[in-house]
């Protein structure tokens, strides 16, 4: 469990080296179309939207360790497709083992880090050790970002397969993972039978119940600049007339955006103990809101420094949003009801997504109108969430 809990951080850096995170919409809308661009955005969370439950499931049943590996290695097999594909459907099936490395690691690496630590009788410190752990992904997610920007500007598929790379060494570190020994003291005892009984009984609970729709809102609205955001650019960029490298400063942006929200993540203590995680999760989700409601006003070149604050919400809530859930809920039980609460936001998104792509250009490019029309109706979805979570947060009982 010492070797878990060491080598964790790491497996999450070498995860989040995503090399072509800072272009792939760019690159999808240039083989063929924003359409189909966004169709794509949307085949990998309906890729991740099916198999969250049963990787859940597999993870509590199987393990983690066995259920991570899988992750990572279907990882590999879809970076090497789209360096390698030039057409729709080989696209396609690679975002559908993109989506799948994700559902498989979601929930089931935090599961890991929880257990490993309850079995050295430190659960306590898993707060720490999320928050530990964020800031080497997102160290990871800012270094692969301006890299893979460069690396796009020469050849997109240098971004892919240096992705691909990456994911070869954090196949190796989950080879070195020890399954942790479950045990079922937190299972309510009527609920045993199944993970899904347990998982029905755990939403019985106020505070999982809150955590459950805010963490299901918070995904959908913190990948809304994620897919909107290139085009955002390319289009602010256009506009301004300045001729720069839209991959060059995507790639910019997104680096600067993952070390703001490092530096966040050691400010969140200190709100979190003066304000209250409940008032701190409505004011990210606000912040969420508000982005999206601000690029959706103007495309004005000097808005592309907004999209450097999209993950600051993210550190001031994710690793808390864990570290609340984890102790109410049991070892056969806890990747399972993370894998359902996935399901339910990635579910949303994809189904926006794909709403969005009916309304959307079947030319070359993404305009700012049709931008701007996505982006107002997703800023409402999140003001309505965010008063819906106010009226209730009393009885949620977070603090």
């Amino acid at each position: 469990m010492p070797s878990n809990i060491r080598l964790y951080p790491w497996f999450q850096f070498f995860r989040s080296l995503l090399f072509w995170q800072a272009i792939w919409f760019l690159y999808f809308q240039k083989e063929l179309s924003a359409a189909e661009a966004i169709l794509l955005a949307a085949i990998y969370d309906i890729s991740t939207t099916a198999l969250e439950v049963p990787s859940g499931y597999m993870s509590d049943r199987l393990g983690r360790r066995v259920t991570l590996i899988i992750a990572v290695a279907v990882k590999i097999l879809g970076a090497l497709l789209l360096g390698f594909g030039d057409t729709f459907v080989v696209f396609a099936l690679a975002q559908i083992l993109l989506g799948a490395s994700a559902a498989f690691a979601s929930g089931t690496d935090t599961s890991l880090l929880y257990e490993s630590l309850t079995r050295e009788k430190r659960a306590h410190e898993i707060q720490t050790h999320e928050q530990r752990a964020w800031r080497f992904g997102f160290t990871g997610l800012a270094l692969s970002a301006v890299l893979g920007g460069l690396l796009g500007a020469i050849a997109p598929m240098w971004a892919f397969l240096a992705t691909a790379v990456a994911a070869v060494i954090a196949l190796i570190i989950a080879t070195r993972f020890e399954e942790p020994a479950h045990t079922t003291e937190n299972t309510p005892a009527r609920a045993k039978p199944t993970q899904f009984a347990a998982v029905a009984e755990a939403m019985r609970q106020p505070t999982l119940a809150w955590l459950f729709f805010l963490a299901a809102g918070m995904y959908t609205f913190s990948h809304v600049p994620f897919v909107f955001g290139q085009p955002f650019i390319l289009e602010a960029i256009n506009a301004s007339k300045l001729g720069l490298d839209a991959s060059i400063v995507s790639g910019s942006v997104v680096a600067t955006m993952m070390l703001i929200s490092v530096a966040t993540s050691w400010l969140a203590p200190t709100l979190q103990k003066q304000f209250g995680v409940g008032r701190v999760f409505m004011l990210a989700l606000a912040m969420q809101a508000g982005l999206i409601g601000c690029l959706a006003i103007t495309n004005h070149p000097a808005a592309i420094a907004l999209l450097f604050l999209r993950m600051v919400p993210d550190s001031l809530a994710r690793p808390y949003i864990l570290a609340r859930i984890h102790p109410l809920l049991g070892d056969d039980n806890r990747a399972t009801y993370l894998s359902v609460q996935s399901f339910c936001g990635r579910l949303l998104f994809a189904t926006t997504l794909y709403l969005s792509s009916l309304g959307a250009t079947a030319g070359s490019a993404l305009a700012y109108p049709e931008i701007q029309t996505i982006l107002s109706w997703y800023a409402a979805g999140g003001l309505l969430l965010l008063a819906g979570l106010i009226v209730t947060a009393k009885h949620a009982k977070l603090d």
